[in-house]
């Protein structure tokens, strides 16, 4: 698999994941000030087989948590994507719109536009709604939810993150495209 982008944005490049991307990746994940909202930093096994997961779900539903690629430069900003969620709530299954980017490029507007174009090629796939969820603490996120036109629709305990009480409420955003 080679660095060409399935789509771009202004600024972006999105694609499947190689294994050139791991160490960034893995670098990404391990930091715990970025992983705050997450269960815990991943260790490099997890980081790859996530990578992993991604390409097999891509090549199943024709999307993922893409790699994305600051197109002046060229380096892994992170993930910007959509997935497949399927654990237990009132509104699975269901096609979830989810990032993750090195914290150099925070506030900096990029996971706004990466997360438009993704509900634009989202559209283009024909996807009726997506939604978005994120730890109700989680402010920048839910921000980039309200800034690419999602609305709130409630708060949630995930059934997952049960030994992870610091991360429940979820917000839950969707939108209809």
């Amino acid at each position: 698999m080679d660095k060409s982008h399935l789509f771009t944005s202004p600024n972006l490049g999105f694609r499947s994941w190689i294994d050139s991307d791991l160490e960034a990746f893995s670098q990404m994940n391990a930091d715990p000030e970025i992983m705050k909202y997450f269960e815990k930093p991943l260790s490099v096994e997890e980081s790859q087989a996530m990578m992993e997961r991604m390409n097999r779900l891509f090549d199943d539903k024709g999307y993922c948590y893409f790699a994305v690629d600051l197109l002046a430069t060229g380096e892994l900003l992170g993930m910007i994507g959509m997935g497949w969620k399927t654990f237990e709530a009132e509104f699975t299954p269901c096609v979830d719109i989810g990032w993750r980017i090195h914290k150099e490029f925070w506030n900096r507007g990029f996971t706004t536009e990466g997360a438009k174009r993704c509900l634009d090629y989202a559209k283009e796939l024909g996807l009726k709604e997506v939604l978005s969820f994120a730890s109700s603490d989680n402010k920048a996120s839910i921000r980039v939810m309200q800034k690419i036109g999602m609305e709130y629709w409630l708060d949630f305990d995930h059934p997952d993150l049960k030994k992870s009480k610091h991360l429940n409420p979820c917000s839950l955003y969707r939108i209809t495209l």
